[in-house]
């Protein structure tokens, strides 16, 4: 299976599986607006804004893909005794932008047990009502698992 559902990664953490890795995708400006969960292992970002680039397209600066992600993903793995074979879990946003892509982009790239978590940290958004356009459907938040506005410095990426 190329995803996972967010309780069932929450409940291995609850029960201290250690047995694989699970890593935040999400740029860190974008975690700090949107929120954090102390139980991904680490983040690195599968995409980084690119802040001197606009997309006029999307209305949004550039995003590239971060040159480093494949090697901090594997010092990751080494830093918590596990083999490129472990299974990775990564999670983004809504699980498509970045969720996704980047578990197909480390399973193209020697880890073939790289899975995301389906509908991501927000969720799907609303499609029609007075609610329209909102977040609030599935995803980590939205099952009510465990998040906060605040971010762990412990586990946050920063640029090298």
């Amino acid at each position: 299976m190329k995803w996972a559902w967010p309780p069932d990664v929450q409940a291995r953490i609850a029960a201290g599986d250690n047995a694989f890795l699970f890593v935040d995708v999400r740029d860190p400006v974008e975690i700090m607006f949107v929120g954090f969960t102390d139980s991904v292992h680490v983040n690195i970002p599968y995409l980084l804004v690119d802040r001197r680039v606009w997309n006029e397209q999307r209305g949004a600066f550039n995003t590239t893909r971060n040159p480093d992600f494949v090697a901090q993903v594997a010092d990751a793995l080494e830093q918590r005794g596990l083999p490129a074979d472990a299974e990775i879990v990564t999670l983004c946003r809504s699980g498509s932008e970045r969720g996704e892509p980047s578990a197909q982009y480390l399973r193209d790239n020697g880890f073939p047990n790289a899975r995301y978590v389906i509908h991501g940290f927000q969720g799907d958004s609303i499609k029609e009502g007075e609610r329209a356009g909102f977040r609030l459907l599935n995803g980590w938040q939205n099952e009510g698992l465990p998040w906060s506005p605040k971010m762990n410095p412990e586990k946050i990426y920063r640029s090298q």
